[in-house]
């Protein structure tokens, strides 16, 4: 009896060891195997795979975001405010016209070569014949200007609509496919609907991707096209005031 119960105790003894030495391959190959997933996951989700995994969808969504960065830049560019007029061009347009010289304040307009000279100068010209026929010109020239300049600042809702509508396609088109995949006899297997299922999440988050920072810069450019107008129309009526109420140029 001592007998045996001293070999019970040897062998619960040396358990913890047997059971490493059972454990310790697994957890070996455990370890090799963890960077070889890690990899193949970072393979996976690289950006040129989510791209292909969108399918067509992702072409017209590509020509999308190259239009909306184009439209921002160009937009932006167009909207700062020596596009419109400059504080120096004001001054010496407004000295010019408080004092008579109508040519003189129309060169000093002139050469700013911006949006008020492009559309107060003509109006200067018909101010002999009274100020309101010159203010409904500048008017009409000021409406003018601002629809070529507002027209790029539109495309980008064009595009803020368009890019989520193409998403959503593409979406409708993923489960297409997914639903044919199921009909062949892929319910049975998942891994068959998972470029199908990608296509459909990609091109919906491609979308608004694109869409969301489109709207945004829309209603920003926006702003900043009317609050430039106000300030050349004000800017312009100033002028317009100066030159009709002017003493004549000496001879």
């Amino acid at each position: 009896m001592k007998r045996s119960t001293t070999n019970w105790r040897a062998r619960t003894r040396h358990a913890p060891t047997l059971l490493l030495s059972l454990l310790l391959p697994s957890l070996l190959l455990a370890q090799d195997a963890a960077p070889e997933a890690a990899a193949v996951a970072d393979d996976s989700l690289n950006l040129w795979s989510l791209i292909q995994q969108g399918g067509w969808a992702m072409y017209p969504l590509g020509t999308c975001s190259l239009i909306m960065f184009f439209l921002i830049f160009y937009s932006w560019k167009e909207t700062t405010p020596k596009k419109f007029f400059t504080a120096e061009q004001l001054s010496a347009t407004g000295n010019a016209l408080e004092s008579g010289d109508h040519d003189k304040g129309r060169s000093h307009l002139e050469a700013g070569n911006n949006l008020l000279a492009r559309a107060l100068a003509p109006a200067l010209k018909k101010i002999h014949k009274g100020h309101e026929k010159a203010e409904n010109l500048f008017i009409e020239n000021l409406e003018a200007e601002e629809n070529g300049v507002s027209q790029w600042v539109t495309y980008l809702n064009v595009v803020a609509s368009v890019a989520p509508m193409i998403g959503l396609l593409g979406t409708v088109s993923g489960m297409i496919s997914a639903f044919q995949t199921i009909g062949r006899g892929g319910m049975g297997r998942p891994e068959l609907l998972a470029g199908d299922i990608g296509e459909a999440l990609i091109t919906t988050a491609t979308g608004l991707v694109i869409g969301i920072p489109a709207m945004i810069a829309y209603f920003i450019l926006r702003n900043r096209l009317n609050s430039a107008m106000i300030a050349t129309a004000q800017a312009g009526t100033d002028l317009i005031e100066a030159a009709d109420t002017a003493p004549p140029a000496a001879e």
